[in-house]
């Protein structure tokens, strides 16, 4: 009984000792006093030139944001085509409470086109600092100002890796060589490191390579059929038999499969692009079908529009393919327009037998 009288009253001091600390500890509080005001930028007006992309073309400076107890404030600076910042795209963060920044012509001119820029054109360009303490904490943005850019033509995004096949069982042999037009590519996916081929090989073995004319990123046989090595000795996939297959790779996993495929017996005299990319729909441009798989259909070095297109047989209606993906895809009988947003040139590759295609920017 004395014992249990003796732990109640510990439990009582106990928790009277802990209300008395809390009582006593000081509780912080963070209120903002004013936030960044963007006060200069070092240009009216910036004609940006694709001859010298490195030079220094903008400066931003704006006075710091305030708070009523020392903090450490980090900076956005954000651009957009309105004032509204419907597209806002950030250019750069600091952190220390820096409150300037600079950038190249390469910079705004890579910006510029994210939010939609035409190059040659000058287009208003709206500049604010949005400050923040944290992660994302007491967000406050400046007030808002703008410049005139015109922005030059330049390579589009294309943030993609692609595989190329290389070997005696594919249409570019050994020949790894950047010059090589027989090194097809197998059709991305919009999940990274996964890619898919149908066509035709012969009996022998192949790799991958990520670029032309090197053997540096390569893809081969691992440590049995099913596993990729991603170094330097790695083995040839072998192919038992010529015909055509079905190779699907997850670089990530670094696993393969190869199986027999079956594609349509009908082959095509003629396939084409035709749309606004060639200026009109009137016009095609013609591509070239390969000597190894007659189901394969390529263009180097082709100058097309900012516009839409789709590929076709026989320069006619009858036959063709689209669909709504840009750079590559699926592209299915009859369907959508296939969009381009730049103008520039591109080497294009095509499959009629599953409608794969690839338009990769000539750098």
């Amino acid at each position: 009984m004395k014992n249990n009288i003796f732990n109640h009253l510990f439990v009582m001091f106990a928790m009277l000792l802990g209300l008395s600390s809390c009582q006593d500890r000081e509780i912080i509080t963070i209120n903002p006093e004013s936030s960044p005001i963007l006060i200069d930028l070092s240009a009216e007006t910036l004609f940006l030139d694709a001859n010298f992309p490195a030079n220094p073309a903008l400066t931003v400076t704006w006075s710091r944001a305030t708070f009523d107890v020392p903090v450490e404030t980090k900076y956005r600076v954000e651009i957009s085509s309105n004032d509204k910042f419907d597209d806002a795209l950030e250019l750069t963060s600091t952190t220390r409470s820096q409150n300037y920044a600079s950038f190249t012509a390469a910079d705004l001119n890579s910006a510029a086109k994210k939010i939609g820029f035409v190059p040659d054109v000058a287009q208003k360009m709206y500049f604010r600092v949005v400050s923040f303490i944290g992660t994302d904490d007491f967000v406050q943005s400046s007030n808002v100002t703008s410049l005139m850019v015109t922005p030059y033509a330049s390579a589009p995004i294309y943030d993609f890796v692609d595989l190329y096949l290389v070997g005696d069982a594919t249409a570019g042999g050994w020949d790894n060589l950047a010059t090589n037009n027989n090194l097809f590519p197998l059709l991305k996916s919009t999940e990274a490191g996964k890619y898919t081929f149908t066509g035709y090989f012969k009996a022998g073995g192949f790799k991958m390579i990520k670029v032309k004319g090197s053997w540096d990123d390569q893809f081969g046989l691992g440590a049995a059929p099913g596993l990729l090595s991603s170094d330097g000795g790695s083995g040839n996939i072998p192919v038992a038999a010529d015909g055509y297959y079905t190779l699907t790779v997850d670089t990530a996993d670094l696993t393969y499969t190869f199986v027999p495929a079956t594609v349509p017996a009908t082959t095509y005299s003629n396939i084409s692009i035709i749309g606004t990319v060639n200026g009109n729909w009137d016009t095609d441009t013609q591509l070239t079908q390969s000597t190894f798989d007659p189901h394969v259909w390529t263009a180097f070095n082709v100058t097309l529009n900012a516009g839409e297109f789709k590929f076709r047989a026989n320069n006619a209606w009858d036959t063709s393919w689209g669909t709504n993906a840009e750079f590559f895809g699926t592209a299915s009988p009859g369907g959508a327009n296939i969009p381009l947003a730049a103008e520039w040139t591109y080497d294009i590759y095509f499959n009629d037998a599953t409608g794969a295609y690839t338009l990769i920017p000539v750098k």
